[in-house]
């Protein structure tokens, strides 16, 4: 047996502090008139029933979105295990029918609309294995399916201060790397992330030539 739609949480994580942009909230930046998250939850919520997303600080920034809002549960900043931690700390307290975790970078505008179904295909629902996308040979390990059952495990892992990279956490499970090198319908790499205002403005040149 696989892993069901209904049985996944997608957590957007947007708790970063966005360096490289200048600081502020990248999803809430503009891109194609919107802000770049409701590019986003647009591709995101047709793939599952539950979303949540995970920022630091004042929640009522997000308020128009309806969501709720999940802070790291531990360190400060502590990048994006924190947030996948917050996603799977909430599904246990608030969604018990939930077994796993999706996460979702929240600048990267125009990934797969089938990411959760491909995701969840790759892994048994009973073990606890962490399924990891790629593209043209690149992992992008923020993008991954995270079982729930592990939330304490991750959870200690912070706590202790290890590395806070994704990768190092994963090396303790089985995992799956899941392939989507097909090109976007706007011609990026499926994991395109406007990382840098460059980014940002590539990403709206590309969604106005789609719109024109």
């Amino acid at each position: 047996m696989k892993v069901s739609q209904s049985k996944i949480l997608a957590c957007v994580l947007a708790g970063g502090q966005s360096r490289r942009m200048g600081g502020g909230d990248k999803p809430l930046l503009d891109l194609g008139g919107r802000p770049m998250l409701s590019v986003i939850l647009d591709r995101l919520t047709p793939q599952v029933d539950h979303v949540i997303l995970n920022a630091n600080g004042d929640p009522n920034r997000f308020k128009a979105f309806q969501l709720p809002v999940v802070p790291d549960p531990v360190g400060d900043f502590a990048g994006p295990l924190a947030g996948i931690l917050a996603g799977m700390t909430y599904a246990r307290d608030a969604l018990p029918d939930v077994t796993h975790v999706v996460s979702v970078a929240g600048d990267t505008p125009f990934f797969p609309e089938n990411l959760v179904k491909r995701l969840a295909k790759s892994v048994p629902f009973d073990k606890p294995v962490i399924a990891l996308a790629s593209s043209h040979d690149k992992l992008h390990p923020v993008f991954g399916l995270w079982p729930v059952q592990i939330c304490d495990d991750l959870k200690s892992y912070l706590e202790k201060g290890e590395s806070g990279k994704v990768l190092a956490f994963v090396d303790r499970y089985d995992s799956v790397e899941v392939a989507f090198d097909k090109e976007t319908e706007h011609g990026l790499d499926p994991f395109f992330n406007a990382n840098r205002p460059d980014d940002l403005e590539r990403a709206r040149q590309v969604l106005q030539k789609k719109t024109a």
